[in-house]
């Protein structure tokens, strides 16, 4: 039995979710409807009435509608007043962090009952603005400011060159991380796809998922009209599908409130401990990207819960916005390419309500452990590649009290190397550290976007124009990966690099 107190044991105990698929635009519900459904399912799954008797709640950063305060409004819909009431900023690794500290505040006597929440309604939102329709929601709140993202943290030179959203920036992760591995871009597309074909299998198993059906590997890594190239080497089925209506929510309460309501034994998930660390948000002021410090120490953390050996864990949730992600998160944890990286289906295929991907793995893998499994891992990220955070449930109470302390940002920055000057104006030689090529809906590519290193080992990035074949062609050969090769740069009239292949 646990040697800690059990009014200081944080536990789940219930998990609610909700997907909404309207068939008239006007019907979808709006992401706080969303939200007080996913807590009220999540209630009547712990079969005890807990929402009156929260004390911290934590609202999942929102992007398809805008409210004023919408931790607030939600919580007068509930009609509570908790003294932890919290609407968090945009970041993929949030709904984690959220449940570790809803249970690090349950460990601390702070609460007694915590609620981690999340909602998203991209797929109706955009569907009214297309048409015109007017939706019959909380009125949009024109007055609160936009949340920070992608463009606001980069550099003017990569915002120009269009390598400022998430997916032309895991391109760089995708082939530095690769070339470092030995692979040949045809040998890492074959992994990519043989990762992602696994996610869907989970996702078709997943009552609550947006696409329920298994995709083979050929399907997903074979450009079609249906499956454009967006940024190589990603396909839309190799990307975050945004455009859905879902909610999700958990409810945390201590081992001994969880007994005194009689709330049963099988239903109880207990957290054990986690990590956090985060990367720079300017990405262009790391060191590399072949591997993230932060990732490796927060996951390193995690395997210290499990024995020191990753394959301990009997069911695990490796984050998937791209590829890359859980490639590089599974080779740290020492899994092998037969890994089932998913509880959930992942942000392709289960679906991407943004920032609140994880509360829905959350909740599959509080299902996953009733169901048997003793231990699982839970790992988010944000950002590109910025921020990241895991946290480790089991079956069986932890017989020591929950850490206070999870940050290893000190371990990650530890490992860190120098980190190049960044210019904007370059010539002569340049090698290429990483890359990537954008493409147009219609196919076609539009440029493609090098970062190099110069011969004093400075850092840039430099465009390659879309007539320019010879270097495209040098870029997309699928049997030599371009990582490490050496061309001319040279500034082109509108002040932006440009580089060839030598």
């Amino acid at each position: 039995m646990a040697t800690v107190s059990p009014d200081r044991i944080p536990v789940i105990v219930g998990i609610g979710e909700i997907v909404d698929r309207p068939k008239e635009i006007t019907d979808g519900l709006e992401p706080l409807d969303l939200l007080e459904q996913a807590l009220r399912r999540a209630e009547t799954d712990a079969g005890a009435k807990l929402l009156g008797e929260v004390q911290s709640l934590d609202v999942v950063n929102f992007l398809s509608w805008r409210y004023r305060d919408p931790e607030q409004l939600l919580a007068q819909r509930l009609g509570i007043t908790p003294s932890h009431c919290y609407y968090g900023p945009v970041g993929g690794e949030s709904p984690i962090r959220y449940l570790h500290e809803a249970a690090k505040r349950i460990a601390r006597g702070e609460c007694t009952v915590a609620a981690v929440c999340g909602a998203e309604a991209q797929s109706t939102a955009t569907k009214a603005e297309r048409t015109g329709a007017k939706l019959p929601w909380t009125p949009f709140a024109h007055d609160v400011e936009e949340p920070k993202r992608g463009a606001a943290f980069q550099k003017p030179l990569a915002v120009k060159l269009g390598v400022f959203r998430p997916v032309t920036v895991y391109p760089f992760y995708e082939a530095a991380s690769s070339a470092h591995w030995g692979q040949t871009p045809r040998e890492a597309m074959a992994e990519s796809g043989t990762l992602w074909s696994r996610y869907s299998e989970a996702a078709a198993q997943n009552p609550n998922a947006w696409l329920k059906r298994r995709y083979a590997p050929e399907e997903i890594t074979t450009p079609t009209a249906d499956n454009r190239l967006i940024a190589w080497p990603y396909n839309k089925l190799m990307v975050a599908n945004p455009s859905v209506n879902m909610g999700g929510a958990l409810l945390v309460t201590s081992l001994a409130k969880a007994r005194a309501l009689g709330i049963a034994e099988s239903k109880l998930v207990y957290p054990l401990g986690g990590a956090s660390a985060e990367e720079p948000r300017d990405y262009l002021l790391r060191d590399q990207f072949y591997e993230s410090h932060p990732q490796n120490a927060v996951l390193k953390a995690v395997m210290d819960l499990a024995g020191g050996d990753g394959k301990n864990f009997d069911a695990i949730e490796l984050y998937s916005c791209f590829p890359c992600v859980p490639k590089m998160a599974r080779r740290t944890l020492g899994l092998g390419a037969d890994v089932q990286p998913t509880v959930t289906g992942g942000l392709t295929f289960f679906g991407a309500p943004l920032n609140t991907y994880m509360t829905h793995a959350a909740c599959a893998m509080v299902r996953r452990v009733r169901d048997g499994a003793k231990l699982g891992l839970l790992y988010g990220q944000g950002g590109f590649v910025t921020k990241h955070h895991a946290l480790v449930v089991a079956k069986a109470p932890p017989r020591e009290a929950l850490a206070q302390e999870t940050s290893v940002q000190t371990e990650a920055d530890r490992n860190k190397r120098a980190v190049p000057e960044f210019i904007t104006e370059a010539s002569g030689k340049g090698k290429v550290e990483s890359f990537t090529v954008l493409y147009g809906r219609g196919g076609d590519a539009e440029h493609g976007v090098v970062m190099l290193r110069t011969e004093d080992d400075r850092r840039t990035l430099a465009r390659i124009p879309a007539s320019d074949s010879a270097t495209l062609a040098h870029l997309l050969n699928m049997d030599r990966t371009p990582v490490g090769s050496l061309g001319e740069i040279a500034m082109a009239a509108d002040g932006v690099p440009e580089w060839r292949v030598a």
